[in-house]
């Protein structure tokens, strides 16, 4: 149970106001964090940048591995002239339009290789996120904490995408893809928990979505970076993306803070006080005053890295909550990262699809900015799934080019929605203790339905039933199970598994 003694005493320095006390840590550094800091929001902003960097390694497969396109060599060869594929021509009676170089598999003669070979590279990279944050999840949570393990995260990221470029097979390329993978796993995470954590329940939304913003202009800057490098070999793409995000790395060890609400959680009370010093719009006397005599509802549960995770399975309520935004991730997740994979397949101009893709987001990030107060996080994530489910499988019923990738554009459009509010419901859903390896096992879910995307993708050139069909029935199924969860919306965070079950008590007693 909390304390029902006040965690916060009176203290009134000479021209202060008096505060009231405060009852939690969450509503203690809400008195000092809550305002208007430039510096807080500073901070904030430039975590949220890591999603720009996740997002160009999330999706720079569509472009590095992309099929180019042939042409016959000779005027008079019937047998090119009515192939739908260059795989099984004789040799020199087919070229490709662009240098050798320009793809993975025109470099390394992929074009008759099954499925499972050409999607190799790209599920490695979601296999590896999925890796990554089974094994990182919980040291955010536990050992490492916010700001070290999006460094860690950020670093391993770069670093395996710069040894991509001297890749000398396939097997190489996907082996780093998987390494690549594994670092990025607790990027998003990491930079989603610190940003919003960095500043009070005034800014936490807007924080929130500022992340999102960036991944779509990770995302935008991908068709472009990859137009202005077409001719050009594809390990040039990755040395692009690869040198900005290590030099971010760098500097976000040296500029920015560790959150104060895990340090306190921690038990950590001296360093919490020094990054609130640092980053708080209020007076530093009024800080050491009122936490010298703080006493915090520390979880001293957590005591090893697995331990987080051990409180989610014990706790039937936290284990439905995860069981059930898992679930949805994942039929969410196979659609955000299957669709850009899936565009090629529509047989439109490549740079244009993705960039349509990307520009999508732009609204859903939007939308999610100004309505994210007045959305009800359940019945959205609901409609936004059944939309995304809908218009996937339209794809497959219209003929026309037009009509098919405008369905694919709403489609993609609904899974981004949607995937922006789980993220905020999956904050608001757990106490702080266990709320970065709560939404590092959303993420997983969503990585998972990614997984599998390349191998449907690939088949769904075939038939595009088994790309698009299957991509707008998992969604719609998966996302009806968010029905089973409380509503969240307008309510406070909480720090400890007792608050948040005190809550629910409360919650529950109200007529």
């Amino acid at each position: 149970m909390v304390d029902p003694a006040p965690l916060l005493p009176h203290y009134s320095p000479s021209g202060a106001a008096r505060k009231p006390p405060a009852t939690s840590v969450g509503d203690t550094l809400e008195s000092y964090i809550g305002g208007n800091c430039v510096l807080q929001l500073l901070q904030a902003f430039f975590v949220s940048f890591a999603w720009c960097f996740d997002a160009q390694q999330t999706f720079i497969n569509v472009f590095t591995d992309a099929e180019p396109a042939w042409h016959c060599t000779g005027t008079d060869d019937a047998a090119c002239a009515t192939a739908s594929s260059p795989c099984g021509l004789a040799p020199g009676s087919w070229a490709w339009d662009l240098p050798m170089h320009a793809s993975v598999v025109s470099e390394w003669s992929l074009q008759c290789s099954g499925p499972a070979v050409v999607g190799l590279p790209a599920s490695s990279y979601f296999a590896g996120c999925l890796a990554g944050g089974l094994l990182l999840a919980t040291l955010a949570d536990s050992v490492l904490g916010r700001k070290n393990m999006l460094f860690l995260s950020c670093l391993t990221m770069s670093l395996s995408a710069t040894l991509t470029v001297v890749s000398p097979n396939l097997w190489a390329y996907s082996a780093l893809r998987f390494l690549c993978g594994f670092g990025r796993a607790t990027v998003g995470t990491s930079s989603l928990v610190l940003s919003t954590e960095l500043v009070g329940k005034r800014w936490r939304e807007k924080i929130s979505i500022v992340g999102f913003f960036c991944f779509t202009m990770g995302f935008l800057s991908l068709p472009a970076m990859a137009y202005i490098n077409r001719g050009s070999s594809w390990r040039a793409l990755y040395l692009w993306t690869s040198v900005p995000s290590a030099c971010y790395s760098v500097l976000l060890f040296f500029l920015i803070k560790e959150s104060p609400r895990w340090l306190l959680v921690r038990g950590r009370r001296d360093e919490a006080i020094q990054t609130l010093k640092s980053i708080a719009s209020t007076n530093d006397d009024v800080i050491n005053s009122s936490f010298s005599k703080l006493i915090v509802a520390e979880d001293t549960g957590i005591v090893d890295i697995f331990s987080a995770m051990k409180i989610l399975w014990q706790k039937k309520w936290a284990l439905r909550r995860l069981m059930a935004t898992m679930i949805a991730g994942f039929g969410i997740g196979m659609v955000y990262y299957g669709m850009p994979l899936n565009v090629g397949n529509l047989g439109s101009n490549l740079y244009l699809s993705v960039t349509f893709n990307a520009l999508a987001e732009l609204p859903s990030s939007l939308i999610t900015l100004f309505l994210i107060g007045k959305l009800n996080r359940r019945c959205s994530t609901v409609t936004f799934t059944t939309m995304g489910g809908a218009f996937s499988v339209l794809c497959v019923l219209v003929t026309s080019k037009l009509w098919q990738m405008a369905s694919e554009v709403v489609s993609f459009f609904s899974a981004c929605t949607a995937f922006n509010v789980l993220l905020i419901y999956t904050i608001e859903l757990f106490p702080t203790c266990v709320r970065n390896s709560a939404i590092s096992m959303v993420r997983q879910a969503l990585v998972l339905g990614g997984v599998f995307a390349p191998v449907l993708v690939a088949e769904g050139r075939k038939r595009s039933f088994l790309s698009f069909g299957v991509f707008g029935f998992v969604i719609g199924c998966c996302g009806l199970f968010i029905v089973s969860l409380p509503e969240t919306r307008g309510r406070s965070i909480c720090d400890t598994m007792e608050e948040e079950e005190v809550k629910q008590n409360a919650s529950s007693d109200t007529p």
